[in-house]
């Protein structure tokens, strides 16, 4: 189920359905009245050359959008596991781009269309701004590679799915900060303007202190799909890689991640203390859905005795629901729905249907690009990290029934195997089907993980 923003207008071209501003509304101000093609590149050109890091459904929509948030910017490569779906998604780039007599800035020659495990580099190689979603394993390596090399960076969420890969991305916003590149997050709800201006009511005090917030992320498997014959169990894997732990890092971590970033929002970026989890796999075991559990349920207490109660689950035939309730002690508010109730009820209402003034998607975009146009790189790493890192705990205290201190995952250098770094083509995957077919999860009060 797609996470519904309140301001997407309808039919806008998401990540979801294809595929740091900050907490006010100031950025948004700005970029309305910023004309990003009269800037030059920073290298004297006024092409910035974008490629592809995953070609999936979520980097399809990435990359369009991309070449909307500025005319001078064409997308050179594009890289996946599967050349097919490379090809896929610079056909559908390039289609959705004519809509606007732009198909032009699609200019990816079939030698820049790349297919291996190593095939990022050469992308990185080939472009001046990255976008980067694919499995998510590989978001800090890929992100870290790309600024290595002087090259700005729109990563997709989550940012990690284990303590040791989300202190590589870390690592990477602290370089791009030292650097001076943007490093930008797909975490589109801090670009939402109806969430913006919900936060900045709670903020205010519209619903007085907060006392709890509920998260809920509630919906059917996504993502599934049939073993195609003649692909090895390696490939099998990465083409299902939301049902895999070594390659997406489970549900709380993949869907949570907006949720609890919202949390954190709210609570003005505060740190959890601890958490307890409960989760496993109740219906879905067949092998087409790997070994990732389907409910996840965790509570998460933050400074003040503030409780956060988390919920996602990916079951068919159930009640399904995105949301984010903060309740405070003169009201609540709902994020997601950008309402307020209280002493003074309120509902948010978009003036525009302009995707570039109302769909986050495109607004994280925008700022990216008028970012690096103006020489004033973004960077989201203040929210991205620790926020990836929040849900990395929760997922591991459902995996192993402990309960999970901030210091204490902070303190790990866990990964799930393989490391990212050591990943390759041929590789024999870590998760191997039982004998009948489907593959073990972990157990709860006997899995030890940290």
């Amino acid at each position: 189920m797609k996470a519904t923003s309140a301001s997407t207008p309808p039919g806008a071209f998401t990540r979801r359905s294809f595929l740091k501003t900050s907490a006010t509304a100031a950025p948004l101000v700005v970029l309305a009245g910023l004309d990003v093609s009269r800037f030059a590149h920073a290298a004297g050109s006024d092409i910035l050359r974008v490629g592809m890091i995953g070609a999936g459904g979520r980097n399809t929509g990435a990359g369009a959008q991309a070449l909307k948030a500025d005319k001078g910017a064409r997308l050179v490569a594009i890289c996946d596991i599967f050349l097919d779906r490379v090809h896929n998604a610079r056909e559908a780039i390039k289609t959705e781009l004519a809509r606007e007599n732009r198909a032009d800035a699609v200019q990816v020659p079939e030698a820049n269309c790349l297919t291996g495990f190593d095939s990022f580099k050469r992308v990185i190689e080939l472009s001046d701004v990255v976008c980067i979603a694919n499995a998510a394993k590989f978001h800090p390596l890929h992100a870290l590679t790309a600024l290595e090399a002087g090259r700005h960076v729109f990563v997709e969420k989550p940012h990690g799915i284990d303590p040791y890969t989300v202190k590589m991305m870390r690592r990477a916003c602290e370089l791009a900060r030292q650097k001076r590149l943007s490093i930008a997050s797909g975490l589109h709800s801090r670009h939402d303007p109806g969430y913006i201006e919900t936060v900045r009511r709670i903020h205010d005090g519209a619903i007085g202190d907060i006392v709890s917030i509920e998260e809920n992320f509630l919906r059917a498997p996504y993502g599934v799909t049939d073993r195609r014959p003649g692909l090895t169990e390696l490939q099998w894997q990465c083409s299902t890689q939301y049902h895999f732990t070594w390659l997406s890092g489970d549900d709380v971590p993949q869907s949570l991640v907006h949720n609890m970033d919202r949390a954190r929002w709210a609570l003005k970026e505060a740190l959890p203390v601890r958490c307890h989890g409960l989760g496993g796999r109740s219906t879905m075991t067949e092998p087409v859905y790997g070994n990732v559990f389907d409910h996840h349920s965790v509570v998460y207490e933050f400074p003040n005795s503030v409780r956060v109660y988390a919920f996602c689950r990916t079951t068919t035939g159930c009640y399904d629901d995105s949301s984010s309730q903060v309740f405070g002690t003169k009201g609540r508010a709902s994020v997601t729905a950008a309402r307020v109730w209280g002493e003074k009820n309120w509902r948010w209402q978009a003036a525009s249907n302009d995707p570039h003034q109302v769909d986050p998607y495109q607004i994280e975009h925008d700022l990216l690009f008028a970012g690096i146009r103006a020489g004033n790189p973004v960077n989201n790493g203040d929210y991205m990290v620790d926020s990836t890192m929040t849900t990395v705990m929760g997922q591991l205290s459902c995996y192993t029934g402990k309960e999970v201190a901030w210091d204490q995952v902070n303190a790990s250098d866990f990964s799930y195997l393989l490391k990212p770094e050591d990943c390759h083509d041929g590789m024999e995957p870590p998760a191997k089907p039982g004998p009948d077919g489907s593959y073990p999860v972990y157990v709860p009060g006997r899995t030890q993980l940290l």
